[in-house]
C-alpha cells in the first residue's frame, strides 16, 4: 500500500490536527490535542517520503532541498486549509511537516484575549511584539489582529513572511502581503521597501537578525505600528533579547528608542485543554512611563512586577493566567505546573488551594 497526499491531508482536516509528520521508518503520524499519533497503516519507506514531497513541493523548493538540505514554503488544500510546510533531509532521506492553518479566522475573544488588548491596535505607531516558542501559536494571534485592523481602520497593511501563512483579503484596509524569497529576498530589505510604499501597518513574520530589528524599530519610531515575533517566554526576556542583539557601544541607545516605540508585548504558550483541543495561556506587557524607565535602565527584572499590579491596563503574567485556566476547569494542574514560569511557585500555589499534583 502507497499513501495519497490528498487522503493524509483530509485526515488531518477532518480530525482537526496541527501537524503532519512524514518520516522513514514510522508510519504518517498526526499531532492531535498537542500529543503525537500515528495512524494504523504501514511504515514510510524513503520512496514513499520522496513521492508524497514531490507532490506538493514547488520545482524551485526541489532544489532547495537538495542544495540546502531544507525548505519552507506554504500551499491551499482545495479550499479547505491552508499548509506551512518544512521540507527536510534525515539521514539522506526526505522528510515532511506539514502545519495546518486554519481557513478562517478567529477574532481576538475566541483565542482568549482581553478586549484590552484592542485599544493597542488603534495605535497610530509603535512596536507589538508576539512572542513564544514554536508552534505557541504566534502566528494565529498575529493574524487575528491584523484581520481586527482590517475590519475596524482603513489604512494600508503589509505583512513580509516567510512563508504567507493566513491569507488576508481587501476589507477596509488594502493588503499587500509580501513572501521572502519569492517577493523580496530577506526581512530587513522588505521593511525599508515597505517604508516607501505608505503603509499604516508592518508585519514582520520574525525578528531574525540585528539588520532586520533595526529596522522594525525605526519603522515603529516613524510612525508605523509594527507587528513581529520572536522567540522568547516573557516580556522582560523579549527586552533583553533584543537589546543583546546589538554591540556594546550601541545597546544604551536601543534601550532608549525600545523604552518609547514598544507598545505591548504578547507572550503565549499552547496547554492542553481538558476535554481536547488546546488553549493558548497568555502574559501581556503594556508599555507605561513606569516600564519604559525599567526598559532605558536596564532593570527589565522589574517589569514582571509592574505587570503584576496592571490589571486595569490588560497586564497580567503567564502564572497568573494559568492559574486562572486551572481554576476555570479549561486544564488540569500538572499542565499549568510544566508551564509556568516559576515552576516551584506555581506548584506552591496549587498545592496550597488544594489541588492533587503529580508526584515528581
Amino acid at each position: 500500500m502507497s499513501y495519497d497526499m490528498n487522503d493524509l491531508l483530509e485526515l488531518v482536516v477532518d480530525q482537526k490536527c496541527s501537524d503532519l509528520h512524514l518520516q522513514v521508518g514510522i508510519p504518517p503520524t498526526l499531532r492531535l490535542r498537542g500529543s503525537m499519533t500515528p495512524i494504523d497503516g504501514p511504515i514510510l519507506t524513503a520512496l514513499d517520503t520522496e513521492k508524497l514531497m514531490l507532490a506538493i513541493t514547488p520545482d524551485a523548493h526541489v532544489q532547495n532541498v537538495k542544495l540546502h538540505g531544507g525548505t519552507d514554503f506554504g500551499f491551499a488544500f482545495l479550499e479547505r486549509a491552508r499548509f506551512r510546510v518544512s521540507v527536510l533531509k534525515s539521514k539522506g532521506n526526505y522528510g515532511l511537516v506539514l502545519r495546518q492553518i486554519p481557513n478562517h479566522m478567529f477574532d481576538l475573544r475566541q483565542i482568549g484575549l482581553p478586549d484590552k488588548i484592542k485599544e493597542l491596535l488603534y495605535r497610530p505607531r509603535g512596536l507589538v511584539l508576539v512572542t513564544g516558542p514554536t508552534g505557541s501559536g504566534k502566528s494565529t494571534t498575529l493574524a487575528s489582529m491584523v484581520n481586527f485592523i482590517n475590519e475596524n481602520r482603513d489604512g494600508h497593511i503589509i505583512t513580509i513572511e516567510d512563508p504567507i501563512e493566513y491569507f488576508h483579503s481587501h476589507k477596509r484596509c488594502v493588503v499587500t502581503q509580501r513572501e521572502i524569497g519569492q517577493d523580496v529576498p530577506n526581512f530587513a530589505e522588505a521593511i525599508k521597501r515597505a517604508l516607501r510604499q505608505d503603509p499604516d501597518v508592518i508585519l514582520v513574520g520574525e525578528l531574525r537578525d540585528l539588520e532586520t530589528i533595526e529596522a522594525a524599530i525605526s519603522a515603529a519610531e516613524t510612525g508605523h505600528l509594527v507587528f513581529a515575533t520572536l522567540h522568547t517566554n516573557s516580556a522582560a526576556k523579549t527586552v533583553d533579547r533584543i537589546v543583546d542583539a546589538f554591540p556594546a557601544n550601541m545597546k544604551e541607545m536601543i534601550r532608549t528608542q525600545l523604552s518609547t516605540s514598544i507598545v505591548g508585548v504578547i507572550s503565549q504558550t499552547l496547554c492542553k485543554k481538558n476535554g481536547g483541543g488546546r488553549i493558548a495561556a497568555y502574559e501581556i506587557m503594556v508599555n507605561t512611563s513606569s516600564i519604559a524607565s525599567l526598559i532605558r535602565d536596564n532593570k527589565t527584572f522589574r517589569i514582571t512586577s509592574d505587570i503584576q499590579t496592571g490589571a486595569n491596563l490588560g497586564m497580567i503574567t503567564l502564572d497568573t493566567h494559568l492559574l486562572s485556566l486551572v481554576n476555570t476547569e479549561l486544564i488540569d494542574p500538572d499542565e499549568a505546573v510544566d508551564k509556568a514560569q516559576d515552576t516551584e511557585g506555581m506548584r506552591a500555589k496549587l498545592t496550597s488551594l488544594g489541588f492533587k499534583l503529580r508526584n515528581l
